[in-house]
């Protein structure tokens, strides 16, 4: 017995052929497992393995995973070896690594016990490619996609683990985690990706255990979302989604949700400053969400706690009237929460149990988890409807929604759909309405349990929505019929009124909705009115003048399909009663009708001759060809009427005519031919069963029975194939045989004549395609050798062919073929019937009854139907029963469809060289139609493109004489191909590359080639840049390793389907191992003939310049890491270093880097112990940081290597982050200089590839001359340090170490001296090179080159202007780069020496300390010493006036401080440490904190003669720690928050209020440094302190301070809101601090407090609770002094009474209120609006107020006043309506 199959495509099965499925399948699969092992065990990747690979492709597309679960197996561990085959070329290994994903992508079919893969070769596999050393210099070529397929690959691996793999991979990555280096992106983003998470219970302490404390601490303690921390969000949610109730999550809630809500970026206060880094590394909101849903349920409840509270803050962003770059963001968090939710709901509740983890039952979602969050997101969705960015999102939300919850849901969206119905001043409003109902359609149609009511609101929607078909407005009309199209769909339009006089068992629901389906009748009749006044209204005439000329307008193309899919929708779902014709009765009326109208008009031979006919006579015609498109079996009774018309017809002279006569018959031969379903209603068996048995309305939203779908198929009877043999006999043999007559020139025609054949021809093709047998031919041998069977596969598609009779197609291609040359010989113009040629061939090679395009449009289609009407929650394949059947009828399609592999026949080949022929004709609009036949036919046939190039080819030839410049072009188009297909110029084949790439740089010489010409310029452009684009590097290797063949072997004695075939012999696998080696012998051979044919063309003589650049192009992509470029193309590449052409050298300079690493020689590396060399032991736990076994690391001036012996003895480590994490398993470092690479070569001692390089630049004159080039400026002012021209000096120098040093000196020395930007540039770059390229060099080398450089670097420092400094800069960070600071001793004291002398000014100073800061960032944490020394240095100039100054000293100290970081097991850093700086500098501004005047910046921007008192000093100082502050905030990881807090109350005096650029910068500063601070992530353990500093402040004298601890407390609360929230204390503080400075004294003061409050209110943090509105109540009724009268000449009392401010805070209070929420009434608001009033008439400032607060009501809540009138009682709204436009509103 066969062991079942793992997952096949159900739809076979019920396909009308389907039982002959299983057979087939099997000798496919059978087949495949044969040619598989055979063509790996010959070592034949190439064709044979990619070969038989895609037909597995094949395979699994048309039958699913049908096979058994040992083959599965079997399939993915053969592919995994052949994906891990290290020197595999990259385009072979993204097509296995794409099968292997898709053999791999369903999960639960193979469980861990069936299958383990490896996880290194992956690892080695993204180790190589994506972090390529040799990619950026152009050795390797890889496509753009390879990243994404790679990374699927892993992900898809990923389950299959090992269960020790989690310990390898932390021991293998974890030694990269230093935060300050690259290498952390990368530790943690494979982290991300490998970590296997779903391991079964049992094993987790040996999966996430091992990482998740020290992970999520990491996390938790960073505060400036580096780039990394995005990944480990991913990671967290991946890892929640696999383990849920797994994992306690609880603790770190509060963290989770207020960095989520930070990642978001909304806009809080007025004028924020966004740091840049929050906006590029922000969360991906998708993984925010998966992790969001799986920590939800559970018995704790937090999340869904937090959840509400995050709706509740961010709610009011959700209102329409807002808009900016964040909006997508909270659209993508509405859409996605919903579905995500329903995915995990599907998995707990409907889902099968598979080997994955099932979530324990504590913790599943129960019925309130659910309704709670339906409750908490629905707000917000209801609000996006209307969103700026369109419905599409809340549609999407609503629909899944509406799936958990539809009577939460439903309601509150027809609410708003009625009144939108209604509406005709605001269309979107409809739009947006009508598509969420679309959304939640099913939902409301099937009722269900929880709301029963749902499919009473069908009837009132439909006719309601009828007026929107309407010609005016194109929108409102698509989406109308897509909403009547979906709700007929889902509802049989079935008249059950008569129902209730039969039963009486019926729900109350039930009976309303029997009478209300009385008016289907109604709404049938009213929809097609309006359709009609549609069609009417169309600008189109309807009987179609000249088809080919007139088209229709965009728009209207689309609503006549939205109107003719949505009629034959309702058609299909109305029964007998409504729809009151079927086929064979209007057949009966219609058939006899028509055919005696058309005989009539057509008995007068005259007629047959008009070039204008009778509309009578054209509109009956038109309706005959129409209703014969419905099933064949009722059209035979009619077959001699149809015949005589069509006798009559298909020779008339009027084009309309024979057009409309030649769809007839089209339609005719369709109709008795094809395969197809002939009804698609959404239940089997139509509607019409007596009511009494049947009653539709259990049906309304019903999905189909997938098992019971009962499908009714038309096949063709052999009545009806000798039906359309007779058409073909008696219609298509005459027009052949005329046309046969007139290619052979026996018979003159007219042009008319020969298009009026040719159209019936195509017609007859396209009518009878699936039953005419594809062409017969022999197959075109040699193209490519092959040791497997390259056949193709024969599907069965439900017909079989007849081959008794006559192939028309053989016939067809034969005539139309004899006709083309004739055509072309003698009337090429004849472009029409040319267009038809085109058509007919493509037909004839391609069509078996189905177009491909046509196809995947319908695939598509599909596909978004499916999307909008599927049920997620239950999952199961629930679709509506004509989506079904749609989805069978479409995998006939695909059967029929599938040619690919179809084998490369002579008759094949004729056509496709028809097709080239007319491809290059002379007439443009032939040679595109042609030209994308040709590429589609490209396409089809196996290994056809090596036949055809050179033909194309041909057209290029320099010598020959007879190609016009139209073929020419023609040729070149299609070399091009079109934007999907291939390239012909760019197969990845060196066969192929080496036959065009020559011929492609040749043709400029050819006579057709005209540069004058534009189009043939943009031609060559267009195709050297696609080369460009596309070209991957070609494999040389063709190697298959051991355990392949192994596996090969297995596969192929695997049973089930067994294969018939033996073994092979052990000659047949020599010869096997004979032809590949043969194989790499020839790529080699090919590769070497294709470099120097190349360089044959660029050395002919007058070859055209643009030829030249694109030879020298194709070199470039030659390069390769496997094999050096022969000596003849070195040679070349070095003397176009100074060629006169500016692109060329660039290329050049790229190209002889790339040279110079393949002749790198490779260093030895040997294994040290740190610990042996620190004589410290190994830590027992893991500690990041300065520890005793990392310590000799250290840049120590004490014991500097300065001596050869020391130099020789120390051992150099130059990858900065080794040993800060932890050390490596195994730690190498280079080896001592006499184990490497022999140094200072004599000439004789080099290969010849060298030789050619030393001589080069051994020469005076070629490098003067390269100088010369180099230290010209490209583009003014654009230039900056070129990395490709330090990569060519850095690999000069590391070859050939100091040889060409002497060559250069002189040069060096000019350069330094000439102080133009060009020429610094090059000798930074130079000196780069220089200090990189010594790596290995031998001491004595390196201490001359110091010797030498040092002057040059003085020089060039004090020469340095504002054009240089970046170069320098740059210059000086590359060479640190990598490199162990020992090894530089030299520079870094040379660049410590005085950085702030004070010669050359200011600006000479401030870029000292750039280039110094370079180069100490490269070094991170292996330089405290030097550290300390600079901050040393300082710190007594840290009161610099000048401005340039300070700011670079500011950036300065953000890296001399970076280091110290307070990260989870760290140690305490020996670097300078925060604390103890800030210390000292308070010290030093303790005069400005005691003064209490306000502080102005009375500095002169000079120094002052003599000494400034402190508190100038303090005020220096003070600007320049606000530089600090500033830098640091968008660079450091974690903020010292405890320092900066005691500086916080100097800032708050300082801040100026408002919004004025005229500030001097040190106020301008602290209002910066203070926004930016209130952004950062707190701690909890840091709110206290920071409530602390507040409250101090907010006692403070000056208002300004108590004024800015407001703004400051905005934005701080809304950034770290949970964490607040979290803190009960922490809120009261916040709550009381607020209502006390509505009582200051200062009017600004107050103000800023309401809009506090009201802000506090509106993010939900505070809420209006009893306790507050009395306070707010009592003081609004303080007395109010008496106004006394006094003397006009007396002055008006300024300062504000005690008690008037206390009133006025309360009126403040009351108003904060009412604006917090500016988009509802809630219960309490319309009495505050009372209450308000009564003090409309107290003294200012307390009326300016209340005027603000109604006139601020009234502008907020007037969009939907309508909605909101309903809150308040009627006297109140007398009151209302009074205040907001009474006078005084006005006064």
């Amino acid at each position: 017995m066969a062991p079942p199959p793992q997952k096949e495509i159900v739809y076979n099965k019920l396909l009308p052929y389907g039982q002959r499925l299983e057979a087939e399948a099997a000798r496919f699969l059978a087949h495949i497992k044969d040619n598989l092992a055979r063509a790996v065990q010959l070592q034949e990747l190439w064709p044979g393995g990619l070969f038989w690979t895609r037909k597995l492709s094949t395979y699994i597309r048309l039958y699913g995973r049908k096979f058994s679960r040992e083959d599965h197996v079997l399939f993915i561990k053969l592919l995994y070896e052949l994906v891990t085959i290290p020197r595999l070329e990259i385009s072979m290994m993204q097509g296995f690594a794409r099968l292997l994903i898709n053999l791999l992508k369903k999960k639960e079919l193979l469980s861990r016990d069936d299958l383990e893969l490896p996880w290194r070769p992956l690892y080695e596999m993204l180790e190589r490619i994506l972090y390529s050393k040799t990619e950026n210099l152009g050795l390797n070529w890889f496509p753009n996609s390879v990243e994404s397929v790679l990374k699927t690959l892993v992900k898809s691996c990923r389950p299959y683990f090992p269960e020790d793999a989690t310990a390898e991979m932390l021991d293998e990555w974890r030694p990269l985690m230093c935060p300050f280096d690259v290498t952390m992106q990368k530790a943690i983003t494979y982290f991300e990706l490998f970590l296997p998470t779903t391991l079964p219970p049992a094993l987790h302490q040996k999966g996430f255990k091992l990482w998740f404390d020290e992970f999520i601490g990491l996390w938790v303690s960073v505060q400036n979302l580096p780039q990394w921390e995005g990944h480990l969000v991913n990671l967290f949610a991946r890892l929640a989604t696999d383990n849920i109730g797994y994992i306690d999550w609880d603790p770190y809630v509060p963290k989770i949700f207020t960095r989520i809500l930070r990642s978001l970026n909304l806009p809080v206060g007025s004028n924020q400053v966004v740091v840049p880094r929050f906006l590029t590394n922000a969360y991906d909101v998708g993984h925010a969400v998966m992790w969001i849903t799986a920590m939800m349920g559970g018995p704790s409840k937090l999340v869904q706690k937090h959840l509400s509270g995050l709706f509740n803050s961010i709610a009011s962003f959700y209102h329409p009237s807002n808009n900016g770059r964040w909006l997508n963001k909270l659209m993508k968090l509405l859409q996605r929460l919903p579905s995500g939710v329903v995915r995990r709901l599907h998995r707990e509740r409907y889902k099968k149990m598979t080997w994955l983890t099932p979530v324990p039952e504590s913790h599943k979602l129960t019925d309130q988890d659910v309704t709670d969050f339906v409750e908490c997101i629905i707000q917000p969705v209801l609000l996006a409807m209307f969103s700026k960015t369109g419905s599409l999102e809340a549609a999407q939300a609503l629909q899944n929604l509406a799936l958990m919850r539809p009577e939460l849901v439903i309601p509150p969206v027809l609410e708003k759909t009625y009144p939108a119905l209604e509406t005709l001043t605001e269309p979107h409003q409809l739009t947006a309405t009508l598509s969420c109902v679309i959304g939640v359609a099913r939902s409301l149609v099937s009722g269900g349990k929880w709301f029963p009511e749902g499919p009473t609101h069908l009837l009132p929607l439909l006719m309601r929505a009828l007026p929107g078909v309407d010609p005016n407005d194109f929108s409102k009309c698509m989406i109308t019929f897509q909403f009547i199209a979906t709700f007929s769909t889902l509802v049989p339009l079935v008249d059950c009124s008569s129902v209730l006089q039969e039963r009486d068992d019926l729900s109350e629901v039930e009976r309303e909705l029997c009478s209300a389906t009385a008016e289907f009748e109604d709404f049938v009749l009213q929809f097609m009115d309006r359709c009609f006044g549609l069609i009417e209204s169309s600008t189109l005439e309807q009987t179609r003048e000249e088809t080919e000329t007139e088209k229709m307008t965009h728009l209207e193309s689309l609503v006549e399909l939205g109107l003719s899919s949505t009629f034959s929708t309702i058609l299909t779902q109305c029964s007998k009663d409504i729809f009151k014709c079927r086929p064979e009765e209007s057949l009966k009326l219609f058939v006899p009708h028509c055919c005696n109208v058309i005989t009539h008009l057509t008995v007068n031979d005259d007629v047959l001759h008009d070039e204008e006919l009778d509309k009578e006579l054209l509109w009956n015609l038109q309706l005959l060809s129409e209703i014969t498109r419905v099933d064949g079996k009722k059209l035979l009774v009619y077959r001699e009427q149809l015949g005589k018309i069509l006798q009559r017809t298909l020779h008339l002279t009027c084009k309309q005519g024979y057009i409309l006569s030649c769809n007839l018959l089209h339609h005719l031969l369709r109709s008795a031919t094809l395969i197809y379903p002939t009804e698609y209603c959404s239940v089997p068996g139509g509607f019409d069963k007596p009511v009494s048995e049947y009653f539709p309305i259990k049906d309304w939203g019903k999905p189909g029975d997938l098992w019971n779908l009962d499908i009714q198929w038309h096949v063709p009877s052999s009545e009806e194939i000798n039906f359309a043999f007779y058409l073909l006999d008696t219609f298509l043999q005459p027009e052949l045989i005329r046309l046969e007559h007139y290619a052979a020139g026996k018979l003159e025609m007219s042009r008319d004549d020969v298009q009026q054949c040719l159209a019936i021809v195509h017609n007859c093709l396209i009518g009878s395609g699936n039953i005419l047998p594809p062409l017969k031919g022999e197959r075109v041998a040699h193209l490519v050798p092959s040791l497997v069977s390259l056949e193709e596969t024969k599907l069965y598609t439900g017909v079989e062919y007849d081959l008794s009779r006559e192939n028309y197609r053989e016939t067809i291609a034969k005539v139309t073929r004899k006709l083309l040359r004739y055509i072309l010989d003698n009337s090429e113009d004849d472009t029409k019937s040319l267009f038809l040629i085109i058509k007919i061939i493509s037909d004839v090679l391609q069509f078996q009854g189905s177009h491909k395009h046509e196809f995947d449009s319908r695939w598509k289609s599909f596909n978004l139907v499916k999307k909008s009407m599927e049920n997620r929650l239950q999952g199961k394949k629930q679709h509506i029963r004509a989506l079904l059947i749609d989805r069978v009828m479409l995998q006939h399609e695909l059967r029929t469809l599938t040619m690919e592999g179809c084998e490369y026949k002579t008759s094949h080949q004729e056509m496709i060289r028809d097709l080239l022929c007319l491809s290059t004709s002379s007439y443009g609009q032939v040679r595109s139609k042609a030209q994308q036949a040709f590429f589609t036919a490209l396409g089809t046939y196996n290994f056809c493109c090596r036949d055809i190039i050179p033909l194309v080819l041909e057209f290029l030839r320099p010598d020959r004489q007879d190609v016009t410049q139209k073929q020419f072009k023609g040729a070149l188009y299609c070399l091009l191909g079109n934007h999907s297909g291939v390239c012909l110029a760019n197969l990845h084949d060196w066969d192929c590359i080496a036959q065009t790439w020559p011929a492609i740089v040749s043709s400029g010489l050819s006579k057709a080639m005209s540069l004058e010409k534009p189009s043939i310029v943009r031609l060559f452009d267009d195709l050297a840049e696609k080369i460009h684009r596309q070209y991957e590097t070609i494999g040389l290797d063709f190697a298959v390793p051991e355990k392949c063949i192994e596996i090969a072997v297995m596969l192929q004695q695997s049973e089930h389907p067994s294969s018939d075939f033996t073994g092979l012999c052990s000659d047949e696998i020599q010869l096997g191992i004979q032809r590949q080696k043969e194989k790499n012998a020839e790529a080699v051979q090919n590769y070497e003939n294709l470099i120097n044919m190349l360089l044959d063309c660029v050395e002919q003589r007058n070859l055209p310049w643009k030829f030249e650049h694109i030879s020298i192009g194709f070199l470039s992509l030659l390069l390769r890491d496997d094999r050096v470029l022969p000596v003849r193309a070195i040679k070349f590449f070095v003397q176009c270093l100074n060629h006169d052409a500016i692109v060329v050298r660039k290329v050049a300079i790229s190209a002889v880097a790339g040279i110079l690493k393949q002749l790198k020689r490779t260093h030895k590396k040997v294994p040290i112990c740190p610990y042996e060399i620190s004589g410290s032991p190994k830590p027992s736990s893991i500690q990041a940081g300065d520890r005793l076994d990392n310590q000799w690391l250290h840049y120590d001036s004490q014991s500097l290597p300065k001596t050869k012996e020391a130099w020789e003895s120390c051992c150099f480590v130059e990858k900065t982050h080794w040993g800060y994490y932890t050390w490596p398993q195994t730690m190498t470092v280079y080896a001592p200089v006499e184990h490497q690479p022999k140094l200072g070569r004599r000439r004789d001692e080099l290969t010849e590839a060298e030789q050619i390089i030393y001589d080069h630049f051994s020469d005076p004159k070629f490098v003067e001359q390269l100088i010369k080039f180099l230290s010209l400026e490209d583009r003014k002012g654009k230039d900056k340090f070129n990395p490709r021209r330090f990569c060519l000096f850095k690999g000069l120098f590391r070859n050939f170490d100091d040889a060409f040093l002497p060559v250069l000196q002189p040069h060096l020395e000019e350069l330094v001296a000439d102080s133009h930007e060009s020429t610094q540039r090059c000798v930074a770059e130079i000196i780069a090179g220089l200090i990189r390229g010594s790596k290995h060099w031998t001491f004595e080398k390196v201490e001359k080159l110091w010797k030498l450089l040092c002057p040059l670097l003085r020089t060039a420092l004090s020469n340095i202007t504002v054009e240089t400094y970046n170069d320098w800069g740059t210059c000086i960070a590359t060479s640190c780069e990598s490199r162990d600071p020992r090894k530089l001793h030299w520079l870094f004291e040379l660049l410590l020496e005085s950085p702030l002398s004070g010669e050359g000014g200011s600006f000479v100073d401030a870029c000292r300390l750039y280039v110094l800061q370079g180069g100490l960032a490269q070094q991170e944490w292996r330089v405290p010493e030097l550290l300390h020394r600079l901050l040393k240095y300082l710190e007594p100039k840290l009161t610099q006036v000048y401005k340039n100054v300070r700011e670079r000293i500011g950036s300065v100290l953000t890296y001399i401080f970076m280091i110290d970081v307070s990260l989870p097991n760290t140690a305490a850093t020996k670097s300078p440490r925060v604390h103890e700086f800030t210390t000292r500098i308070l010290e030093n501004l303790k005069p400005l904190m005691e003064a209490d005047e306000e502080i102005q910046n009375h500095v002169m921007e000079e120094n002052g003669i003599g000494e400034q008192d402190e508190r100038t000093q303090g005020i220096k100082l003070l600007k320049t720690i606000l530089k600090w502050l500033m830098a640091s905030a968008g660079r450091s990881f974690s903020t010292a928050v405890t320092e900066q807090l005691q500086l916080l109350p100097l800032f708050f005096k300082i801040a100026p209020v408002e919004n004025d650029n005229s500030y001097d910068e040190l106020k301008r500063d602290a209002k910066m440094c203070l926004s930016l601070m209130s952004q950062g992530l707190l701690y909890p353990q840091q709110v206290p302190l920071v409530l602390q500093v507040l409250k101090q402040t907010a006692r403070s004298n000056s208002w300004h301070a108590r004024y800015t601890v407001l703004t400051y407390l905005q934005t701080m609360v809304f950034y770290n809101l949970f964490v607040f929230l979290n803190n009960e204390e922490a809120v009261n503080d916040i709550r009381w601090l607020v209502i006390k400075l509505l009582e200051d004294e200062q009017l600004e003061v107050r103000e800023m407090a309401a809009t506090t409050l009201s802000g506090l209110l509106q993010c939900n943090f505070l809420t209006m609770d009893g306790p507050m509105q009395t306070h707010f109540e009592q003081l609004c009724k303080m007395r109010l002094p008496k106004k006394r009268k006094r003397d006009l000449g007396s002055v008006v009392d300024t300062i504000p009474s005690g008690d008037l401010v206390k009133r006025h805070a309360g009126v403040l209070g009351l108003s904060a209120c009412i604006l917090s929420s500016p988009y509802d009434v809630p219960t309490w608001m319309p009495q505050l609006l009372m209450d308000l009033s009564a003090h409309l008439n107290d003294p200012q400032p307390i009326e300016m107020t209340v005027k603000k607060t109604l006139s601020n009501f009234r502008r907020t809540h007037h969009d939907n006043w309508q909605e909101h009138k309903q809150q308040f009682t009627d006297d109140q709204l007398l009151v209302l309506t009074d205040l907001l436009v009474s006078p005084c509103y006005y006064a």
